[in-house]
This record gives C-alpha cells, sequence and structure tokens, in this order.
C-alpha cells in the first residue's frame, strides 16, 4: 500500500472508473470545442500533467488526433507560499495565442493552484479561451473557480483529502478519500 494511501477511509474511483471518467471528459472536450482545432491541454504538475497525457491519448483514440499537451509548475504563481524568489516565466513552448486551453488538474479544492495556473497561462499570452477539466471537484472553494469537465464531484468535509494515485507516479490507479492525520501517527 502507497504512503498516500496509508490514511484512507475509502476507495472512491478505482482503475476502470478513472478510465471511464477520463474518456467521458475527452468526450465532452471534443463536443464544447467541436473538435480539436486549436486546441491545447496544459496539466499542472504532478498529477494533473498526468491526467493531461491521459486525456491526450485518448482523444488520439476517438478523434485520430492528439492536442499538444504541456506540463505547468504553477507554485511560483501562487499567492499563499513564500516564492517571491523564483522567476515567474511563461510555458517554455507554450504559445497560447488564439488558442483554446483546457487546464487540467487531479483534484479541485480551494481554486487557488487552478488561479495560481491561470496566471502562469496569461504569461503565455492571451487565449482565446480557458477551460478548467478535474478529475475529482471536492468543493470548499475560496476562489470563484468553477470547473467545465468534471470526473466526479466528491464532497468532503475541511478534516478529509483526496489522494488520486496514477501508475505513472503512484504505481496504481486509483482515488481515495483520506482522514486527517492524527498527532504521534
Amino acid at each position: 500500500m502507497s504512503e498516500r494511501r496509508r490514511y484512507a477511509q475509502a476507495q472512491i474511483m478505482d482503475a476502470e472508473g478513472m478510465r471511464r471518467s477520463i474518456t467521458r471528459m475527452a468526450h465532452e472536450v471534443l463536443e464544447r470545442n467541436k473538435g480539436l482545432t486549436g486546441v491545447v491541454l496544459v496539466g499542472i504538475k504532478t498529477r494533473g500533467a498526468v491526467l493531461a497525457a491521459r486525456m491526450a491519448e485518448r482523444l488520439q483514440q476517438i478523434e485520430g488526433e492528439r492536442p499538444p499537451v504541456f506540463s505547468l509548475d504553477a507554485r511560483p504563481y501562487r499567492d499563499d507560499l513564500d516564492v517571491a524568489r523564483v522567476e515567474r516565466l511563461p510555458v517554455p513552448g507554450l504559445d497560447v495565442r488564439e488558442r483554446t486551453v483546457v487546464l487540467v488538474d487531479d483534484v479541485l479544492f480551494t481554486g487557488r493552484t487552478v488561479r495560481a495556473a491561470l496566471d502562469a497561462v496569461m504569461a503565455s499570452g492571451r487565449a482565446r479561451m480557458v477551460q478548467l477539466a478535474v478529475l475529482i471537484d471536492r468543493g470548499h472553494r475560496e476562489l470563484p473557480i468553477r470547473p467545465d469537465f468534471v470526473g466526479k464531484n466528491v464532497p468532503t468535509s475541511r478534516d478529509e483529502s483526496i489522494a488520486v494515485c496514477f501508475v505513472e507516479t503512484d504505481a496504481e490507479d486509483g482515488v481515495w478519500i483520506l482522514r486527517r492525520r492524527q498527532r504521534g501517527m
């Protein structure tokens, strides 16, 4: 069992559930954008980037073409972390001008990471449109951010967290609700 799942209360999505959600989200991206012309996927590191790559794979299987995929580190743009000494640079190779950016992340919680990622995307130019795709929306927003594409809505308490695991990063696929770690554990 992975360290991330050590405090698991319940598994809410297995590998097959993740595959189905990603497939549905890929179809929704195609429908909303009437194909892939001008669409680029930008995954928020780490697991959002894995999810973006999987969505691109699925889009290729469905549509016969693969959209460009980029990985984005939003930490330098966070307003709640002390990263003042980190230079805020555009994503290398990402040209968003006149493109539809689908920003991809594994879990949407307060919205602060997405806000930071939006700043990073805007540093790369003025996109025609930015859409948000998340595998899990757990609520508790602190900013007015709403996803366009959601794999699963999972209401949680603030004392819980969500662990999304991918084979690429965690040696297994699945999503778990975690209980808050108790002192001394």
